[in-house]
């Protein structure tokens, strides 16, 4: 019987299709919202924080803005006062009701700045409070881990990086593109049960990444752990690096996570070489021909270049998170402990 997990997973090609459509006609009023300001932060938690890290990076690296992820507590428990008047505030909430994040864009008007809020709800708090909103269109999500509205808050983040780029309509092509590759990856599952049994074999897993694909990382790692029950440490391969790696060792799996070209591709091969030459089951997603035979097992990633490649790049990962908890007898569906909409403190 197909999960619920299994069936959002599939819905998203439509999903972020009908949120791209939706969203890219609101580019000029991003354009004007942004107008003079200097500096951008983004506020959420969760899953929609790792959908931030790909927006700070493409805005960075494409748009040539630079952002930051903000601590939400600096608002709901200093209350501290700073000028935030030539600054753009991103708040991120696939629900739109987590307190922490309503209340985090409150205090940013307060203290000047512009607010776009990122729901899946547009009729929720997060939207009424915000100057601008952006509507993923990923529909009802029934399962508790976030497919769909994860990747049609990717799909919200690429509209607002090209809506302050040079040439807003320079992505647009492999933007296109992204749908069909999400369906392909859904439909072949390439390398999904090799992984599941290299994952399954051992309780100590670590997920690694860089750039524009970290976001990607740190979501599956957050995946591994809220829905298959595993303590799971995602880093960047960079931060793995400067000491992590010396606990690394042939107990342990390795998900490593590469795009299919770039600058940061070169480094994510050598270390998956570096870990499997530690005898760490090594599993692969995306890269290229060298990436492949680093790795243990590898699950082919989109045919798409690396600034757009995070929308469809967590498939693989997702497919084999749901396979992984059916076959620790889990429920992927409803992890323990675990609601839809979470509120941080209380």
């Amino acid at each position: 019987m197909m999960t619920q997990m299994a069936r959002e997973i599939a819905e998203q090609p439509e999903a972020v299709a009908r949120t791209l459509d939706q969203l890219r006609p609101l580019r000029p009023e991003l354009a004007r919202l942004a107008h003079g300001t200097r500096h951008v932060l983004f506020v959420a938690r969760g899953s929609s924080d790792n959908a931030c890290v790909y927006g700070r990076y493409l805005l960075e690296t494409h748009a040539h803005r630079m952002a930051a992820l903000a601590a939400p507590s600096v608002a709901t428990h200093y209350r501290a006062a700073v000028d935030l008047s030539d600054t753009l505030v991103i708040c991120v909430s696939q629900s739109g009701e987590t307190r922490e994040i309503v209340e985090t864009l409150e205090w940013a008007t307060a203290q000047g700045a512009r607010t776009v809020a990122v729901t899946n709800d547009g009729t929720s708090s997060l939207a009424r409070a915000a100057d601008l909103t952006l509507v993923t269109h990923a529909g009802r999500e029934l399962a508790v881990p976030a497919t769909k509205t994860y990747t049609t808050q990717l799909a919200a983040m690429a509209i607002l990086a090209t809506s302050v780029a040079p040439d807003p309509h320079a992505l647009d092509a492999d933007l296109a593109r992204v749908p069909a590759e999400m369906a392909q990856l859904i439909e072949r599952r390439d390398g999904v049960d090799e992984a599941v049994e290299a994952l399954a074999a051992t309780t100590e897993t670590l997920v690694t990444g860089r750039g524009l694909l970290l976001g990607t990382s740190l979501e599956i790692a957050l995946k591994l752990e809220e829905t298959c029950l595993r303590p799971v440490r995602g880093l960047s391969y960079a931060d793995l690096r400067h000491g992590p790696i010396a606990v690394v060792d042939a107990d342990m799996a390795a998900v490593v996570v590469a795009p299919q070209d770039g600058p940061v591709l070169g480094g994510l091969t050598e270390v998956a070489v570096s870990l499997r030459e530690r005898g760490t089951r090594t599993i692969g997603i995306g890269g290229d021909d060298a990436f492949a035979r680093a790795c243990a097992v590898r699950m082919p990633g989109p045919n798409l270049p690396e600034p757009v490649a995070p929308l469809a790049a967590v498939v693989p990962g997702q497919l084999m998170v749901e396979a992984l908890a059916r076959r620790l007898g889990l429920n992927p569906d409803s992890p323990r402990g675990l609601s839809k909409v979470t509120q941080t403190d209380g």
